[in-house]
């Protein structure tokens, strides 16, 4: 007798779960949530005219809610995730730097998911594309409330693959024989392929970057319509590749304005056109689709990276140093978001509200009919007044935490309030031309009014009139912020590393391989390549 296929297993999990879990209310929404990675503000049409490769995105703007004032809750990869599922900031989630590829833990087993959350409200749950959120043991997908998860363990320029893909500077192919292994180069991952996670098996490893974007679009299609034939509500969140390095698109013609970016970038903008339009086919209206960035452009991969929009942080490149990606800079965080829901969300509308990824946890929670999770606080806001246009006011306060290019990793040393942004520390990431901006801090705060200098490049003088008129509530703001912290129910994420936790398929292969040397990803079977899969826990 043959192994069932992932779906039919899934199939029968979800018909024992409807005998025992709570009845679906009626009208419980679907949710789609899409979080592109490394993304730039100005990489979204609707945002920035120059931008011409987003035509999905734009016509989702024009029949949704496009954000303007929209952050991640973290300027690099696991901490703005971590935020994003449970509405905390690292500071409290204990996600406070990315996990690595030998990393034991991940995020906090005693902080509650979105997808538990959704899961014990009736839905069905899957995550699709990037995770790296710990992948060993219970930290996988599979057992933090997704009844299916398709994807990576973490960002794919953390293993080798065949077809690497453009990068700066460009990593060399898995090796194939085991002298090969030993020649490698800083930041390349030469020793483990990148594996392709189905539940809790490898499919494959190492995975091919030039049909991943495929592969995602076609399991989210296939997640959408079991989910839809079930007649339970579904939550799906959707984690994809671009626009993080390597790039995996075929070259572009020479006539491309913006050559290798732009290729994924309108790649990107396809995947999500394509999953509009199998939700508007299985119940439009009953679904809310939110897309947004994890955090801002890479900026030392240069033309392989984004674009800022009018979010320079002249300041900081002033002094040297990139101003976006792992930096607290407007570049860092403020991202591309649109919201889509046919009959509830207004079209045509362009909301200022000062918002986060921070708010999507509490907010579907509201729309679910589900309940927050006990004893904890939270930094989200239910946002569905200002979805809905019933209101376009937002947070009162937004706190920025350190993200890799100075202090603390996850502390709180820059805040918003209203339009002034408080600086206690810079720094610069490092840069296209190879500059790293020094750490700084700064007692009193620098202070920028975000209304007249969106491009930060001048702070308030101490000595005037607005600067002392406004420092007083900034410093109460900054200290009820760090006390509601310091009296929360605060978690601590385990980063210890053991090369024993590296998801490997075959240990005896080189690289880890999976498959015959020779064979093509994009042409295996499905059924061919589902019974080749490994266990990896």
């Amino acid at each position: 007798m043959g192994t069932p296929s992932p779906w039919t297993v899934l199939a029968l999990a979800a018909a024992l779960v409807g005998l025992s879990a709570p009845r679906a209310a009626y009208g419980q929404p679907n949710f789609i949530v899409i979080l592109a990675d490394d993304v730039g503000w100005g990489d979204l049409g609707a945002n920035w005219a120059e931008t011409k490769e987003t035509p999905h995105l734009d016509e989702l703007a024009a029949e949704g809610m496009r954000f303007v004032d929209f952050h991640s809750a973290a300027s690099t990869c696991s901490p703005s995730r971590a935020s994003l599922l449970t509405g905390r900031l690292g500071a409290r989630n204990g996600v406070t730097h990315n996990f690595a590829i030998t990393s034991v833990g991940g995020l906090p087993l005693n902080e509650t998911t979105l997808a538990e959350v959704l899961r014990e409200a009736g839905y069905s749950t899957g995550a699709i594309g990037k995770w790296h959120l710990g992948h060993h043991g219970r930290h996988h997908p599979s057992f933090r409330g997704f009844d299916y998860y398709f994807g990576i363990p973490y960002s794919h320029d953390m293993g080798c693959t065949d077809t690497p893909g453009y990068n700066l500077p460009p990593c060399p192919p898995c090796p194939r024989h085991g002298a090969a292994a030993r020649v490698a180069r800083k930041d390349c991952y030469t020793e483990v392929a990148l594996p392709l996670f189905e539940n809790v098996t490898i499919v494959q490893q190492p995975v091919n970057l030039s049909s991943l974007a495929a592969r995602y679009a076609e399991e989210a299609a296939r997640f959408i319509r079991w989910a839809s034939d079930s007649g339970r509500p579904f939550f799906l969140y959707l984690a994809l590749a671009h626009m993080h390095v390597p790039l995996g698109v075929p070259p572009p013609p020479p006539t491309s304005g913006r050559g290798i970016y732009g290729a994924a970038l309108g790649e990107m903008d396809a995947l999500v056109g394509q999953i509009k339009r199998v939700a508007d086919s299985h119940g439009k209206g009953n679904t809310l689709l939110w897309f947004a960035g994890d955090n801002g452009p890479w900026a030392q991969k240069c033309e392989l990276a984004g674009r800022l929009g009018p979010f320079l942080g002249a300041w900081q490149r002033q002094r040297g140093g990139s101003s976006a990606k792992q930096t607290t800079w407007e570049g860092g965080h403020r991202v591309p978001a649109l919201a889509y829901w046919p009959g509830r969300i207004p079209a045509k509308q362009t909301s200022r509200a000062l918002l986060s990824t921070l708010d999507i946890f509490p907010t579907l929670v509201a729309l679910a009919g589900a309940a927050l999770p006990p004893n904890r606080r939270f930094d989200g806001l239910d946002v569905s007044p200002v979805l809905f246009g019933w209101s376009d006011v937002g947070h009162k306060v937004l706190l920025h935490p350190n993200s890799g290019a100075a202090g603390k990793a996850g502390e709180i040393e820059t805040l918003r309030l209203a339009q002034y942004k408080a600086f206690y520390t810079t720094g610069g990431a490092m840069a296209c031309d190879g500059s790293i901006g020094p750490a700084e801090h700064h007692q009193p705060p620098l202070i920028f009014d975000l209304d007249r200098d969106i491009q930060e490049q001048e702070p308030l003088a101490v000595a005037s009139r607005e600067y002392q008129a406004v420092l007083p509530a900034i410093s109460r703001a900054y200290a009820q912020a760090l006390e509601d912290i310091a009296t929360d129910n605060v978690s601590v994420a385990d980063y210890f590393k053991d090369p024993a936790a590296t998801p490997c398929c075959n240990a005896q292969h080189v690289a880890c391989r999976c498959q015959a040397p020779g064979s093509h990803a994009a042409m295996l079977d499905r059924r061919t390549e589902r019974r080749a899969t490994w266990l990896c826990l």
